[in-house]
């Protein structure tokens, strides 16, 4: 079978397992989450290993402390955050309220100073029709956001799905933990035998991508939730805790995190503190170190460039993923996009160095073109 028919085949078969992750749905995100988690504590696993421990009781150790860690976590931070969260939920009526109150008081303040040109060119614009404006954006939002907190607790199907994903997310990263070596060979073994090198070759790159992201990503949400959760309660922004915990678990993924911070924060600001902006700057100025920290400081050493994937790529990925896979898609989309980037790299470097770039007269591959390293 020729190399291009080959890699027909192969495309096949990965759109026919996308398509039935698409079918899935949200089944899958315990799976995929455990499947992470095992991809992540793999490393700490076979550092073990090499002190004398076997893979079992290795992975039992890690996965065992794993979940201990995270439980007193859950335990000593769920009563504040379930607090906050109710609280908020309770109070976002009134914010809502009271930023539309704004919106218009002060829209109306500036016409009266700045508008007298505009309003003389003949056209005007009411009180109520600011009102409405903002009323109609802020108020799909609010519904948006409450509608998601009430199915969040009470919603019979998403409490069953919480609590299916910390029971089979552990068990999946444990069977993941010790079946690594065995799945990796099998894998292996299937390879066709003409192209082993070059897929080998490629399936390096991509765990080297993935290993950057997953490992390094999850320090820089565990520092962007300190940091958002520590710096907006210590300036006494209300449910600065519960906004930081939110960024910085959303931070995960591109761009979601730092913008949900920012909002959140200036609108609890802004309505908090009015009329002075001194709560407000505070909380814009902890957001924006944050962001500069992260992306100067904290990516740089602990990511680094290992994605390799341009910002309108990323952006793509995450539009499209989200739109395909729902939250799910979110989760996966920068991993997935760093996949596939490392393979369109190598299929356009087989096609620059094959004849149908190059033409009849260059018929002659390059040595090279099939390791494509």
């Amino acid at each position: 079978m020729s190399l291009e028919r080959q890699i027909l085949v192969w495309g096949a078969a990965l759109a026919a397992i996308g398509y039935l992750l698409y079918l899935l749905g949200g089944a899958v995100t315990p799976f995929a989450a455990g499947m992470a988690l095992g991809y992540l504590l793999d490393p700490v696993v076979r550092r073990m290993e090499r002190i004398g421990l076997s893979r079992l009781a290795a992975s039992l150790i890690i996965l065992a402390a794993f979940v201990v860690v995270a439980a007193a976590a859950l335990l000593f931070a769920a009563p504040a955050l379930g607090a906050q969260l109710a609280s908020f939920v309770q109070k976002l009526p009134s914010y809502v309220t009271r930023l539309q109150a704004l919106a218009v008081d002060e829209g109306n303040a500036l016409i009266d100073r700045y508008g007298g040109e505009w309003r003389a060119s003949g056209a005007s614009i009411s009180a109520d029709q600011i009102q409405k404006s903002v009323g109609d954006f802020v108020g799909q939002g609010a519904q948006w956001l409450l509608n998601f907190v009430r199915s969040l607790a009470s919603g019979g199907a998403a409490i069953f799905s919480f609590l299916s994903f910390l029971i089979i997310t552990p068990v999946v990263a444990f069977y993941i933990l010790v079946d690594w070596n065995k799945m990796v060979s099998t894998i292996d073994s299937w390879l066709p035998l003409d192209h082993r090198d070059m897929l080998r070759s490629i399936a390096a790159e991509i765990n080297a991508a993935l290993a950057g992201f997953i490992r390094g990503q999850s320090l820089v949400c565990l520092f962007l939730g300190l940091w958002y959760g520590i710096g907006l309660t210590l300036i006494g922004l209300d449910f600065g805790f519960l906004i930081g915990v939110i960024a910085g678990v959303l931070s995960f993924i591109p761009y979601v995190g730092s913008l949900t911070a920012l909002v959140l924060s200036l609108g609890v600001g802004l309505v908090q503190g009015w009329p002075s902006l001194t709560l407000f700057f505070s909380a814009l100025g902890v957001v924006l170190v944050g962001q500069f920290l992260e992306g100067n400081v904290v990516s740089p050493k602990l990511v680094g460039g290992s994605i390799g994937l341009h910002p309108v790529w990323l952006m793509f990925a995450l539009f499209a993923f989200g739109e395909l896979f729902g939250f799910t898609g979110l989760l996966i989309a920068v991993p997935t996009a760093a996949a596939i980037g490392v393979i369109a790299r190598h299929l356009i470097g087989l096609y620059l160095n094959s004849p149908l770039y190059r033409g009849d007269a260059a018929a002659t591959l390059d040595p090279n073109a099939q390791s494509l390293s």
